[in-house]
């Protein structure tokens, strides 16, 4: 078994399913009493979070590629960084480690074309639906991109920071994110990427007709089977 170097904390309310899920799946590949071996360091968000707001990205490369590399010297055969935002780093990260990152955006752009999803509508940090570094990894793969308007965006942001990182869920948020769901679905979006790995805290497959992709979901999942591959195969 391949041991799985996490890098969580963005938030640690997310990296709790993370663990779960990657165990959770080892177990019903492997029985009995099999479990994931796994290495985890946890930043301190509020760190990150304060580079991010300042646009500090150089800063928060630092800390990721200290992490990563904390984790390689540990002996982490490959990285999950349990967070879609900082995947914009992911480029600086690789440049100091020898082992692979398991690209989140890749693994979800896997998981629609699987489905055949062709338009999809993207829910995720300010960052994620308006920069390039997430939506590319989806292009490049044949799939269009409808994110929400500039005031929908800043709802969708605000509820990650000031409520799900912190671990409140809110029914009034909720609802929010249903209807700025719903008028992505009137603008032709055939499913919908939860790309921000505290919106699956809020957010379940049963509360839309659309399908859903939780990133946190299929990422864990991967990182499972990549895991565990040469012992199922």
């Amino acid at each position: 078994m391949k041991t799985i170097g996490l890098i969580g904390g963005m938030s640690w309310e997310s990296t709790v399913t993370y663990y779960q899920i990657i165990n959770e799946t080892v177990k019903v590949h492997l029985g009995g009493l099999h479990s994931a071996k796994i290495l985890l360091y946890s930043v301190d968000f509020d760190e990150i979070e304060r580079c991010q707001s300042s646009g500090d990205w150089n800063k928060a490369a630092a800390l990721l590629a200290d992490s990563a590399q904390r984790l390689e010297r540990g002996g982490a055969d490959f990285l999950v960084i349990c967070t879609n935002t900082m995947h914009k780093l992911v480029p600086q990260i690789q440049q100091v480690i020898n082992i692979p990152v398991l690209h989140i955006a890749e693994v979800t752009a896997d998981e629609l074309v699987e489905h055949n999803i062709r338009k999809v509508g993207l829910l995720g940090t300010k960052y994620t639906m308006t920069q390039d570094f997430y939506k590319n990894k989806l292009m490049e793969r044949g799939i269009d991109i409808i994110v929400p308007d500039g005031k929908d965006i800043n709802i969708v942001n605000n509820i990650i920071y000031n409520e799900l990182c912190c671990g409140l869920i809110s029914q009034t948020s909720k609802a929010k994110y249903l209807e700025i769901i719903s008028k992505l679905q009137k603008c032709g979006a055939e499913a919908i990427i939860l790309g921000c790995t505290e919106i699956g805290l809020l957010i379940k497959q049963e509360d839309i007709s659309l399908p859903v992709f939780d990133t946190t979901l299929i990422h864990a999942q991967k990182a499972a089977m990549l895991a565990i591959e040469k012992i199922v195969s």
